[in-house]
Formats: structure tokens, sequence, C-alpha cells
């Protein structure tokens, strides 16, 4: 049994499509969207004019010089700092300090400005807020904050029960929040990681859809009957096999993402909460606890959609209509997504890697059996247990086509 294990496990690693798909999606999440992203595109300095991004290659300098600016305005974000901030912006624009407007948090500063100071804005003004706003008038934070997320779940149609219930889990949020840079782990968590389980998807769907279909192209499905081992521990080989190499698939990816996150951002900032990156986020977590979340969301939705896309492949003898079908599993209901009505939206997203970890700064709820729960606990829940479920049909659909 372990001897044949080996050799369908070796069988998968020594396709070429296997090893390309691999090595591709390397490149893409971990070379373009973590390592050069880092550098080059989104935290290189800029005014570069020869790139064709318009940044220089020294994200990890200007990321270091964000860091340690970031320090003096460290602790607790008071009114007080927050204050001080618009104010050196402020003193730095009107300076002409451009390269030391890299350092600032602006960014993220102009959007709390936006969601939570509304009447300071100046439309005849064709800049940001934070260049012209007064900072004497940036009081009451927290409270204005508050009444943010108040006034969101009300336009939003989220009153009574689900209200309260929503309300319950932002009060577990500690004030004042702690504040150091905060453009990395916006990026981090709102780009980087959020993305790895659609473009894996595109990856194992290529690997695995051949796994059991493949059996018919290469006409060696009647050997199977012949075998010792016979068509059901086979089968169950193949499961044990395409399940492996989702985990293997996964920590390589995982791995090179960490490394290129504690080489460019290290462990600064992990303790911020999550409302810095968005301030109506009811999640009671950290930076840190977001990101286990959505790499934990990335890796059960893998799980679970190897089950479906293996599920697929036993139930069809095409190779190519295995693959197509794996593939509108997850990016069919993105496309027509946005034509259904909400109710079915959100359905949709329990589908395995159909939904979005960026879930977690949305106060999206399922209603179960009359009790409201908070969409990402469901997002990381359901999709591995639908991928489960396939796993036993995979082998019972593929024995019946043999022994047909």
């Amino acid at each position: 049994m372990m001897e044949l294990f080996l050799l369908e496990h070796k069988k998968l690693w020594r396709k070429i499509s296997t090893k390309i798909s691999v090595f591709l999606c390397f490149l893409y999440v971990v070379v373009f969207g973590s390592v050069l992203s880092f550098q080059w595109f989104s935290f290189g300095s800029a005014d570069d004019y020869t790139s064709a991004f318009g940044n220089n290659f020294d994200g990890y300098s200007v990321i270091r010089n964000s860091q340690e600016y970031s320090l003096g305005f460290g602790g607790g974000l008071t009114e007080k700092n927050l204050q001080q901030m618009v104010r050196d912006y402020q003193r730095m624009e009107s300076a002409g300090m451009e390269a030391d407007l890299d350092k600032t948090d602006w960014q993220s500063i102009n959007s709390w400005l936006g969601t939570l100071y509304p009447e300071l804005r100046d439309t005849g003004k064709n800049k940001t807020m934070i260049c012209y706003v007064d900072p004497e008038k940036l009081t009451g934070f927290y409270e204005r904050r508050q009444k943010a997320v108040q006034d969101f779940l009300e336009n939003s149609g989220q009153v009574g029960a689900e209200k309260e219930y929503l309300l319950q889990m932002d009060s577990k949020v500690k004030e004042p929040y702690q504040y150091e840079w905060v453009k990395g782990w916006s990026m981090l968590l709102g780009d980087e990681i959020a993305g790895i389980g659609t473009v894996m998807a595109l990856f194992l769907a290529i690997v695995l859809s051949s796994l059991f279909a493949g059996e018919w192209r290469d006409n060696t499905s009647p050997l199977v009957l012949t075998t010792k081992n016979g068509w059901r521990k086979i089968a169950l080989i193949k499961i044990v096999t395409g399940l492996l190499f989702t985990v293997e698939f996964f920590a390589v990816i995982l791995a090179g993402n960490i490394v290129s996150q504690l080489f460019f951002l290290g462990t600064a900032g992990w303790d911020m909460p999550v409302q810095l990156v968005k301030l109506i986020s009811i999640a009671p977590m950290n930076m840190l606890q977001a990101e286990v979340y959505e790499y934990a969301f990335a890796f059960l939705g893998a799980i679970g959609y190897a089950g479906v896309v293996m599920f697929i492949s036993a139930k069809m003898r095409s190779n190519v209509l295995a693959l197509l079908l794996s593939l509108a599993v997850v990016y069919g209901p993105m496309m027509i997504m946005e034509y259904l009505p909400y109710g079915l939206q959100k359905a949709l997203d329990l589908i395995p890697l159909a939904g979005s970890a960026t879930d977690i700064f949305r106060t999206n709820t399922f209603n179960v059996f009359g009790k409201y729960i908070w969409s990402p606990y469901l997002l990381i829940t359901l999709p591995v247990l639908i991928g489960i479920l396939c796993m036993p049909l995979a082998v019972k659909g593929w024995s019946r086509r043999l022994r047909a």
C-alpha cells in the first residue's frame, strides 16, 4: 500500500504540467506578488520615470524609513497623534519634501479622515483631505468611528438582533488602537494573502483534474481492475496523493511568502488592530491574527477545492472537460456574482476558494436557524467540509465507471 502510494505521488510530481504549475504559481504569488511588490511595484520610491511602474527599486529602504518614522507616533492612536501626523504631512508637502512624504502613512490617514470627518471635506479643492484639513478639528476620533459603524450597519439594513450581534463583536476591540506603520500590513492583508486562493485554484485544477480522468486518456483503467490492490484501494491512494500534493503546494507558497514578509516587513506592527486597515471593521483581531486567518482560509479552501476537483475528475472521462468544470467551480461564480441577488452571492461564497478572506474586514453575516453567524466563521469551515464530503463520492463514482 505504501509502495503504491509513493509511486502514485512520484508519478504526479513527475508530470511536466505539475512542475510548470507549481513554478508559475510560485513565480506569480511569491516573486511578483510579494518580493517584487515590496521592493518595487508597491513600495519603491516614486519619480523614476524610466521604470514601467514609476518606482525605484528601493522598497526595502523605504519600508524601513517608514517604520522608523511611524515610531514617533507609536503607542496608542490618540487625537494628539493623529493631529500631529496631519501637521507633519502638511509641513513636508508645503516645503516640497516629496521624498519624505513616502515615509508617511498618508493613504491610511486620508481614508480615516474621509470616513470620520466628511464635513471637513472641501470639494472645491483638487487635493486629498490630508493636504488641507485643519488638524485642530480632528477630535472625537473613537466616538466618530463608533457612530460610523452604527450608521453603516443601519444603511446596510443590519438592524435589530444582527446589529446587536455585530456591535458586541466590535466592543471587544481595545482602544486606543496600537499604532505603527499601516501601509505594509494593508497591502499584505488586503491584496497579497487574500489573492493566494484564487491563483492556486487555477493550478490545482490543472494538476488534479487529470488524477482520475487521466486513467481513461492513458487507457490504464482496465489494468486497474486486474491489480491485486483493486480499484477501491487505488482510488483511496489517489485521493491521499491529491491531498498531500495540495498540502505540499501550499507549503511552498506559504514558505516563500513568510520569508519575503519577514525580510521586508519584519514583525513590526503585528499587534495593531485590523481597524487601522478598515475603520468600520468589527473584527476583534490584530494584524497577526488576521494574517493567520487568511492563510488558514487559503489552506482549508485549497483542501476543500482539491476534494471537489478530484470528485469531478472521477466522474469525467475527458481531461479537458474535467479541467473546465473544475475551473468553473471557482471562476464561474466570480463572473456572474454581481448579477445575482445578495443572498445568493453570499451562498456562492461558501464554495471552496470562491469567497474572499477579506470578509474579516466586512460585516457580512449568515442567519442559520435564527442565529446570526459572522461570515468568516463559515467561510473557513464549510468549504473544507464540502471537499471532505466529495472525496468518498469520488471513490464511489470512479468505481462505478470502472465496473461499467
